[in-house]
């Protein structure tokens, strides 16, 4: 049976940050809005360092791998988020961009996690 792909997103959105709080990271926010820009995770991994991740589900890798869909113009968004997260907390220690992407297994969803993925 087919999952809906709100549904599927969604799954997979709670994946990732289950993934994310069994490493070790603490969510900041969760479906960040800022202008145009939506960031699905905002984690922070010690006191210096605020991670940007874009949770990517598909439900096949037949038309291209999870990773492969987060375009020029979704970074550029990303960015602009990161720039106003950053001034609203007065951070001052480093930022990074992930990128987790997932896909079903016969087990449930596989988290694949690239790290510095874009600047």
């Amino acid at each position: 049976m087919r999952i809906p792909s709100h549904q599927l997103g969604h799954d997979g959105e709670e994946i990732g940050l289950r993934y994310l709080l069994a490493q070790g990271y603490e969510l900041v926010y969760r479906n960040y809005r800022y202008r145009r820009a939506e960031v699905d995770l905002i984690v922070r991994q010690g006191t210096q360092l605020l991670v940007f991740v874009e949770v990517k589900t598909r439900s096949s890798a037949l038309y291209g791998h999870p990773e492969e869909f987060v375009t020029e113009r979704k970074r550029q968004l990303l960015r602009l988020a990161a720039e106003q997260v950053q001034e609203q907390l007065q951070w001052r220690g480093d930022i990074r961009f992930d990128i987790l992407a997932l896909q079903p297994t016969h087990e449930g969803l596989r988290v694949e996690h690239f790290r510095d993925a874009f600047y």
